[in-house]
């Protein structure tokens, strides 16, 4: 995918991300906690900090942020989650818009994160994040890992009765993680001191139907589902999780998660 074409999809995502946006915010995003709360941690969030979320969906990430004394901003293409955003964090600045083409000046941003909102297929958003970045400013980008080698990765397979060509896609998307690709492509817009880091990441979901119903509230989901139906694919998640099921414990996936950490250099 060009850089252009990929910039334009990016204007579409609400079409997969926003049409169940309560379910995200609510069934599926919680589960991204430990994730939020540990890239903050590893990037030293504190008071008076100015942080941007990229693609920050329903704003979770900027809740757990303003905790820890931050004072915020984010943008995702999708308007439904940033609705949700702003009704979560209505001090903060959090807008529609495209990461390819931030609509903040240069320099006003001590800390940006993007919690797997930046893909393989979208690395010009970099040039973005530097542009508003300060000197000496902290980025933390969490990007999926491992996943073949994950204990849950069978809460993904539903994705793959999308397209050959969106499973294809999906693929590229997520060759960010890959060993190399990050600590290479980073300091091509800039950026310093990289550093490749572990994430926990584990979803955890009652029981089969909700894990069904979290998971068709997300944009991969979204493309299977336009391939095959919207009551095929439940019924093809709910049969996946149910061979998953613990007495008297939740359905738990745990999913490698890689983050990048790097800063601008001083003075630039």
């Amino acid at each position: 995918m060009t850089t252009s074409t990929a910039a334009a999809a990016w204007t579409l995502v609400d079409e997969g991300w926003g049409r169940r946006a309560a379910d995200f915010a609510t069934l599926s995003e919680p589960a991204n906690c430990r994730e939020y709360a540990a890239l903050h941690h590893r990037l030293g969030v504190t008071d008076g900090d100015r942080l941007l979320d990229i693609a920050c969906g329903a704003g979770l990430s900027i809740e757990l942020a303003r905790a820890r004394g931050a004072r915020c901003a984010g943008i995702d293409a999708a308007p439904r989650l940033v609705a949700i955003a702003k009704d979560r964090n209505p001090d903060s600045d959090v807008r529609v818009g495209d990461m390819h083409a931030l609509p903040w000046d240069d320099g006003s941003f001590d800390v940006v994160t993007s919690f797997r909102g930046v893909w393989g297929t979208t690395p010009a958003a970099l040039a973005e994040v530097h542009r508003v970045l300060a000197p000496g400013g902290r980025v933390g980008l969490s990007v999926w890992g491992h996943l073949k080698k994950s204990p849950g990765v069978w809460a993904l397979q539903p994705f793959r009765l999308a397209s050959t060509a969106k499973v294809q896609n999906q693929a590229n998307m997520v060759s960010l993680g890959r060993p190399g690709v990050g600590e290479e492509l980073l300091p091509r817009f800039g950026f310093v001191e990289v550093q490749r880091v572990s994430l926990p990441f584990a979803w955890e979901f009652a029981d089969p139907e909700h894990y069904a119903r979290a998971l068709a509230s997300t944009g991969p989901a979204y493309e299977a589902i336009q391939n095959v139906g919207e009551a095929e694919f439940l019924q093809r998640a709910v049969a996946q999780a149910q061979g998953r099921v613990r007495d008297g414990l939740p359905l738990r996936a745990e999913l490698a998660v890689t983050a990048y950490l790097a800063r601008t250099a001083d003075g630039r």
